[in-house]
Order: C-alpha cells, then structure tokens, then sequence
C-alpha cells in the first residue's frame, strides 16, 4: 500500500487514520497522528479533523476519508453516488480497491492493538488520543 497504491503519503495518513477511528483504535489514530504530523506532512488541520470526525478543508482529502468512511461502515457496499462523488475528486477504480487494501491492513493492526491493548510508545504520547 505504500509503494504502490497511486496515494500520496498525505493521502495514505488519511486513510489510515480514518480507518482507525472508524475502528476506535487509540493506538494507531495516535501514532498515524505522529506520522502524518512528522513524516508525511499531512497539515494538522487534516490530521486534527481526522482525529474529531469533523469535515476536511481540502476537498479532495475529504473526498478520499469520506469514501474510507462509508467503505468502513457499510463494509464494502457503498453507494454508486458515493462511488462517483470519489472518482469526481480524481480518484481511480484501481484505488477504490487500494482503500480495501488499507482497510485489511489497518483492521488487523487495530483488532491487534485492541486484543492486546497496546501501550502507546513515547515517541507518540504527544499524539495520544481516546475514543
């Protein structure tokens, strides 16, 4: 997923990040917070809004976490104008199918962490965040 899924790194955080939330996994919404803040550059009035579940500035992010969203919570059944409304943004079918990638990946780490209850490394303590 991130070598080659047509995603730019600010667009892989928020779909990691809205795939945890949806989850409720307070491990990875903290350390992709971390990451996308770090590493990717995701500005943090997208990672902020991603972490509250409130609307993203940028239309074509909002468009990518909207579609993660509805792909989360209708378990892969969403609807042809929520199919269309993410290839209006400039999406392609191909990533409609990269997000099912992601929502594998990033499920099996957040049931992992929930199983577990994994401690939040200090490296993401400042990050930290509750469901």
């Amino acid at each position: 997923f991130r070598q080659q899924s047509g995603f730019t790194p600010v667009e892989q955080e928020v779909a990691f990040l809205t795939i945890s939330r949806e989850n409720g996994c307070e491990y990875c919404v903290s350390a992709h917070s971390a990451i996308a803040d770090n590493m990717s550059k995701v500005p943090m009035a997208v990672t902020d809004a991603l972490r509250e579940g409130t609307p993203i500035s940028d239309a074509k992010l909002a468009a990518l976490s909207v579609f993660t969203q509805a792909m989360v919570r209708q378990r892969g059944l969403p609807s042809r104008t929520q199919v269309d409304a993410f290839l209006s943004a400039g999406y392609t079918e191909r990533q409609i199918l990269e997000i099912v990638l992601a929502i594998a990946v990033k499920t099996l780490s957040n049931y992992a962490n929930h199983l577990f209850h994994t401690p939040l490394d200090p490296i993401f303590a400042a990050r930290a965040w509750k469901d």
